[in-house]
């Protein structure tokens, strides 16, 4: 079975992979100051985040439209593939899934979609898993996936809280609203939601908080620096837990800034992982 991939742009994916494995990313649509952009195009990663850090700007993000999801199903089932496998966000953070099985439903028994319960590389390890499996045909795909994602876990370091609890896709932050704005908070994202893992009154103690939470995920077989325009503070990071670390970590390290559909939630100045440990957690 020829098997076609789709995923949405909050999987941060590399290009190098998603050309090196003919993966379709449908883009999310990004607001900024009134005005719509497809995620990934016509405003940069890099001058996003600095409107975001101005308050005269605003922003905020929109799932693709059933229309967009049906439109990548049906050019890659015209162009030979039998089936369609279209892994997206967790759906308790965004609508893509709800988009997504909307539009599968135009095709019959034709398109598998799967909520990964995860965001950005959390997603994207997910896929590039199916990805290596896909030409074993859909069921050894989604069993790559489900196993994939049975290993990950996903840490941040926020800068503020403002911007996650803006968006109301923090599970439990009343513990940290309430005069504690100026705290940084750490923040896990776990079965599909984004819930808070503690808080620090500075970066330093965050980032001291966030080198454990990696030390305790073990040994590893992928790993991902994620940043929101904080490359410096990402590369001082990692460069502590390349020399710290006891356990194994893996050489093809990803280092992505975040896209800015995430990063809008997120904020300016965050930093965090994705580890794939060696074991289910």
């Amino acid at each position: 079975m020829k098997l076609g991939l789709v995923t949405d742009s909050t999987c941060d994916l590399p290009e190098f992979i998603v050309q090196e494995h003919r993966i379709e990313v449908v883009p999310l649509a990004l607001i900024v100051d009134g005005v719509e952009y497809a995620d990934g195009r016509g405003l940069s990663r890099d001058d996003f985040y600095v409107k975001l850090a101005s308050p005269e700007h605003s922003a905020s993000t929109a799932a693709p439209s059933v229309a967009d999801m049906a439109e990548r199903y049906e050019g890659l089932l015209r162009s030979g593939s039998e089936h369609v496998l279209s892994m997206h966000a967790a759906s308790a953070l965004t609508a893509v899934v709800n988009s997504a099985v909307q539009a599968a439903g135009e095709f019959g028994d034709r398109v598998t979609v799967v909520d990964s319960l995860s965001l950005t590389l959390g997603l994207g390890f997910q896929v590039l898993a199916a990805a290596e499996a896909a030409d074993d045909g859909l069921e050894a795909a989604l069993d790559a996936a489900a196993e994939v994602r049975s290993r990950l876990r996903i840490f941040a370091a926020l800068d503020t809280i403002k911007y996650v609890h803006r968006s109301g896709r923090l599970s439990n932050a009343a513990a940290l609203i309430g005069g504690l704005l100026s705290v940084k908070p750490l923040v896990e994202l776990t079965g599909g939601l984004v819930k808070t893992a503690g808080a620090v009154r500075t970066a330093g103690q965050a980032n001291e908080r966030l080198l454990q939470l990696a030390a305790e995920s073990g040994a590893m077989d992928r790993f991902a620096l994620l940043h929101t325009a904080a490359e410096d503070r990402a590369r001082l990071f990692l460069s502590r837990l390349m020399q710290e670390s006891r356990q194994s970590i893996p050489r093809n390290i990803l280092m992505v800034n975040v896209t800015p559909v995430i990063g809008a939630h997120a904020g300016p100045n965050a930093i965090g992982f994705v580890a794939l440990t060696s074991a289910p957690g």
